[in-house]
């Protein structure tokens, strides 16, 4: 899908030297979590659509361009707060993880995304916790969701 940026965000992009910083918004969210832990890549708290994300180091590979498998995204994120590796051992099913492109003059304004995940197989050290991100496996579901029985569909029978 083809995506259009303002004006400004493209001109920042292609220009040689710019003072736009661009930033990558973290929500991670669980039905368990009284509320959602929102981190932000910039070094001050970003105040985004209403949401405050504060400042917390983490990084994110991108996925290979293989056609065997679905796209992964690696995240790996500074184990400097022990909130976040204990909300990973709590929980047992998949956390979801919402990623968001924004430029730092227009945090309101989101350039990419948002970018929905569950995240995998997550572990950590004393160092950082990492774990793969995944899209929904809509290549796997049944199709056709529903089944034509005499109940759902009696003009068939």
């Amino acid at each position: 899908m083809a995506r259009t940026l303002p004006l400004f965000a493209s001109r920042a992009l292609m220009a040689g030297q710019t003072d736009e910083a661009f930033l990558l918004l973290l929500t991670i969210s669980h039905a368990d979590l009284a509320t959602p832990i929102r981190v932000s890549s910039d070094a001050v708290n970003t105040v985004s659509n209403g949401e405050t994300f504060i400042p917390f180091p983490f990084s994110l590979s991108l996925p290979d361009e293989v056609t065997d498998s679905p796209p992964s995204v690696r995240l790996s994120i500074d184990n400097v707060d022990r909130t976040i590796m204990g909300t990973i051992r709590e929980i047992d099913t998949p956390l979801s993880i919402r990623l968001e492109v924004v430029a730092a003059s227009s945090p309101d304004d989101v350039l990419a995304g948002p970018f929905d995940f569950s995240l995998r197989q997550a572990d950590g050290d004393a160092a950082s916790i990492s774990g793969e991100l995944r899209f929904e496996d809509v290549l796997n579901e049944p199709y056709p969701a529903g089944k034509f029985t005499p109940a759902v569909a009696p003009g068939l029978f």
